[in-house]
């Protein structure tokens, strides 16, 4: 059982903000936008739990900054101030259960799937650092010439800044998992030979340019973030590891960076990215996934080769809890601000001892809060998700193309029962107040 008293309830400043705790919402697709990226009622639902048990920290899945850069249907953008008013409403709702909200702000580069994004898409629409092919989305993107590289800056700031006055406490800047800004800091991605090329520094200008705009346009009251990779985990390929991440952070950290959640790998690295089980991950993926929209003949591929991928990804990356420990802990020797670690948490025990380790300064959970959104108040109480997260990465198969869910059959009926469990609880816990108002 984690106390009241343990590391995980304890406060962590990230920049002017002190946040009450250290078990995060990490990002993830909600799938629950319209189809012009408006915040919808069923996404204030699904974040609903997770404000009401008492989350410190609520980071939103990718919201596109530009059109071009809309991963698939039903994602939120900011990219327009007709969007304020609908993140104004998961702000609110929030803060009326004390919960901070980071949305994250994301452009999707050559991950997109040309049509993908609602309405048609051409391929020329779809961007880069360089015009390199994307294996596994098959977009073959086109370079940004130097001037749309600095209106795109202008255009994260403008989003930033849309999130701030409908009242968010900060940004998350996506520049890992081989989205746009990631595909300029890894030289794989980047062939460029202007002044966001070459060099590690180089290479870095956009991210940095990015977030001097985005602290120049939002102030110093409100976060600024970045999720960003401990690897590229590219074998065989010009991909980014160890100590050139951590510097690109002590760069950011220097341009006004207040925390860093490190993750690992592009949609390119395949499996590694998530762990633990893949056969219903594969399967999902192209028979009702994202995936879906792709080629027949890679569709094909994908079915072919699934029962061998899944039995050789189980025994390579299975799932164990704080797998990326490996690759945050660098980053938080190295750096003056917070370090957040995602992957695999579940338990109190786990998550205590990666902070205590000094591994991270806090933990970030996606799929666990996804099978249990109250998961915050269960640590407390129980020390561990109820009902707990088994990692078949069904729910990661479907993001991009149906809402955010627990697909596992027999944890999606425990789920149930235990949303109806809390629901219940908070009722008559509500009534003697009730009550006594009359």
């Amino acid at each position: 059982m984690a106390q009241p008293s343990s590391v995980l309830f304890s406060p962590l400043q990230i920049g002017a903000l002190a946040v009450a705790g250290r078990v995060y919402k990490s990002s993830t697709t909600e799938s629950m936008g319209t189809e012009d990226g408006f915040v919808t009622d069923a996404m204030l639902e699904f974040y609903s739990p997770m404000v009401r048990a008492g989350t410190p920290l609520v980071v939103t899945g990718s919201f596109y900054v530009a059109a071009d850069g809309k991963l698939a249907p039903r994602l939120c953008g900011a990219d327009s101030d007709d969007k304020i008013p609908g993140i104004r409403r998961l702000a609110e709702l929030a803060h009326r259960g004390r919960s901070l909200l980071f949305v994250q702000l994301n452009h999707g580069g050559r991950q997109v799937v040309a049509g993908l994004g609602g309405g048609s898409r051409p391929r020329m629409d779809v961007v880069s650092a360089s015009a390199r092919l994307d294996p596994i989305l098959r977009t073959r993107p086109r370079a940004l010439s130097t001037a749309e590289v600095r209106q795109m800056v202008d255009t994260f700031a403008r989003a930033a800044g849309r999130c701030v006055e409908a009242g968010c406490d900060g940004v998350e800047i996506h520049l890992g998992h081989g989205f746009l800004v990631s595909q300029f800091l890894t030289p794989h991605t980047n062939r460029r030979t202007d002044e966001y090329g070459g060099s590690l520094r180089g290479r870095a200008r956009f991210a940095l340019e990015i977030v001097a705009a985005v602290r120049r346009t939002v102030g110093d009251r409100v976060a600024v973030t970045a999720k960003m990779n401990g690897a590229d985990y590219l074998p065989g390929r010009r991909g980014l590891h160890g100590e050139e991440l951590v510097e690109t952070a002590r760069m950011l950290q220097e341009e006004g960076l207040d925390a860093v959640t490190v993750t690992v790998g592009h949609y390119e690295s395949g499996l590694p990215m998530m762990r633990g089980k893949f056969r219903p991950m594969l399967r999902g993926f192209v028979d009702g996934g994202m995936g879906s929209s792709l080629p027949p003949a890679v569709k094909h591929g994908v079915r072919a080769v699934t029962p061998l991928a899944a039995a050789g990804g189980f025994l390579l990356w299975h799932h164990r809890e704080g797998f990326n420990l490996r690759y945050s802990r660098p980053f938080a020797r190295a750096l003056r601000i917070p370090v957040i670690s995602v992957g695999g948490f579940s338990t109190a025990a786990a998550m205590e001892q990666a902070i205590r380790d000094g591994s991270c300064s806090a933990v970030a959970c996606g799929r666990a809060m996804i099978a249990d959104p109250f998961l915050v108040r269960h640590l407390a109480a129980e020390g561990r998700a109820d009902p707990r997260c088994d990692f078949c990465n069904a729910c990661v198969a479907r993001m991009g193309s149906q809402p955010a869910d627990c697909y596992h059959p027999a944890l999606r009926i425990r789920r149930g029962r235990m949303l109806a469990r809390e629901a219940a609880a908070e009722r008559a816990a509500a009534e003697p107040t009730a009550r006594s108002a009359r």
